[in-house]
């Protein structure tokens, strides 16, 4: 488990117990150890979980209070809350290396040695006695809770070859092989999705997190772990696969509750931080903030649909796969049709249909509408919302005394006019079709003057869409693409 580190690196550290004696080397509890960095972060003004974002003023400072308690800790939160990254990053807490006696299983510390192994290397070579140096990166272990788990797996078992390679006594200590845990002393240890471990298993863990005993197969060690745990769970886990025992609980000194991003721009920068976007793919493809703020409200949309189960909360991983298709799909479409660079456009976002289907668990109304309509419909619900940010609400504006912003666009498709919108159709082509509404670019350029001439036209696409969304104007799907015509002809058909 031990990280060895190269010779011209080990030879400025002690390679023996006598060697680490005469450093002054001081040991320490893990927790000690975190409590201690923590604080010297705190005091530099820098930030151990870098790339966390929206936690600054919620979970973070719940974190960090647990962790300068030396408390054990559980975060609770929905799917896709970074719970099991901010465990990750606690390991930036841990000292870089530390001394640990060579060859031990459970990483006894040279000064404050638990296991048989290590007490009798100390006693047999004294000063003598080899450690190595032990890297923080090898001092994480993560463990995802599994019906299959077993206390052998967590805790340890008797090893029947071992006993008899060795020709041991099986009431001899050293016939035990330990599990994950204890070979994770003086580390940081992690169980993901608690509540899914079994009762049996969970109480199990009971004596470790309070009392520091092992119990296996009739042995009963008493070996003072030095572990610091951090547990991950679901609020949904709890009724529906399984529940934590109470007596576990109450062991866990700290829980943090998790959230999503509170605002859009939050959201927008854990997507697009988090989004594998290839170089290539950049350079060709241009995405607007409209779009990246429409994304956002998709996911937004399906959190409060009643389609949608809220218990099981919807990750933030539907946008980041989303804003990975969107690329993708603008990219598909400026091959096919020649284009060397692209703008993405919202009826690219049609092709992202399949990250919001396999992200989000439908409830029985949401099953009998299907996963392909409740994802389109959760697109154009995003589409209404985003539309009335931007702009005025047209129902209202039919209803105003004041002269309707979009009747010179609705006048023009009730002249008979109709727009084709071919998803592989050239960049020059899309811009000239929406240009031919009269009416569209104007009303465009008059709310957002200062926008690029890009931007413009992704607007421009937003009103179309949006009167369509508000039965303002009729969309239909055709091939490889989508028509708007006046709402009376696309009602009968014509």
């Amino acid at each position: 488990m031990s990280k060895k580190i190269s010779k011209s690196k080990s030879a400025t550290r002690p390679a023996t117990l006598g060697e680490l004696v005469a450093s002054g080397y001081q040991s320490k509890s893990v927790k000690q150890e975190m409590r201690d960095n923590l604080l010297a972060f705190l005091n530099g003004g820098a930030n151990p979980f870098e790339g966390i974002q929206g936690y600054e003023d919620t979970v973070l400072p719940q974190l960090q209070t647990a962790i300068l308690s030396r408390h054990n800790i559980i975060l609770l939160g929905l799917r896709g809350q970074a719970k099991t990254r901010l465990a990750r990053l606690m390991v930036n807490l841990l000292d870089e290396f530390i001394p640990v006696v060579s060859g031990s299983e459970i990483n006894d510390d040279p000064l404050l040695p638990i296991s048989k192994f290590a007490h009798e290397q100390i006693e047999t070579l004294g000063e003598a006695t080899p450690i190595e140096w032990m890297h923080r990166s090898a001092r994480y272990t993560e463990k995802l809770a599994t019906p299959d788990v077993s206390v052998a797996d967590l805790i340890g078992d008797v090893d029947p070859i071992k006993a008899a390679s060795l020709k041991l006594h099986y009431n001899d200590e050293r016939v035990i092989h330990f599990g994950l845990i204890p070979r994770s002393n003086r580390c940081l240890f992690v169980i993901n999705e608690l509540p899914d471990l079994q009762a049996r298993i969970q109480v199990s863990l009971f004596n470790i997190l309070q009392e520091g005993d092992l119990q296996i197969r009739g042995f009963k060690l008493r070996l003072p772990l030095d572990v610091q745990f951090v547990f991950t769970a679901n609020p949904e886990d709890y009724t529906n696969r399984g529940s934590i025992v109470t007596p576990l609980k109450d062991r866990i000194d700290s829980q943090i509750i998790t959230h999503y991003p509170k605002t859009i721009q939050l959201a927008k920068k854990v997507t697009t931080q988090e989004a594998h976007i290839p170089a290539l793919q950049k350079e060709a493809i241009e995405v607007s903030d409209t779009l990246l703020d429409l994304i956002e409200h998709i996911a937004m949309e399906a959190r409060n649909s009643d389609w949608v189960d809220q218990k099981s909360g919807v990750s933030a991983r539907l946008t980041i796969s989303a804003l990975e298709n969107l690329y993708s799909a603008a990219e598909r479409r400026m091959l096919l049709s020649g284009d060397k660079h692209t703008h993405a456009r919202i009826a690219d976002l049609f092709g992202v249909l399949p990250s919001i289907t396999g992200k989000v668990e439908l409830v029985y109304e949401g099953e009998l509408e299907g996963s392909q309509n409740v994802a389109q419909n959760l697109i154009g619900k995003a589409i209404r919302t985003l539309f009335l940010e931007k702009f005025s609400d047209p129902e209202k504006a039919k209803k105003s005394k004041q002269p309707n912003p979009y009747g010179t666009i609705l006048n023009w498709f009730n002249d008979g006019y109709t727009v084709s919108a071919i998803h592989i159709s050239k960049d020059q082509h899309y811009i000239n079709t929406l240009l031919t509404v009269e009416g569209l670019g104007e009303l465009v350029k008059e709310k957002y003057p200062q926008a690029s001439e890009a931007e413009k036209i992704i607007l421009m696409e937003l009103v179309l869409h949006g009167l369509a969304e508000f039965s303002q104007l009729s969309k239909h799907a055709i091939t490889k693409g989508f028509e708007f015509k006046d709402l009376m002809s696309g009602m009968i058909g014509f």
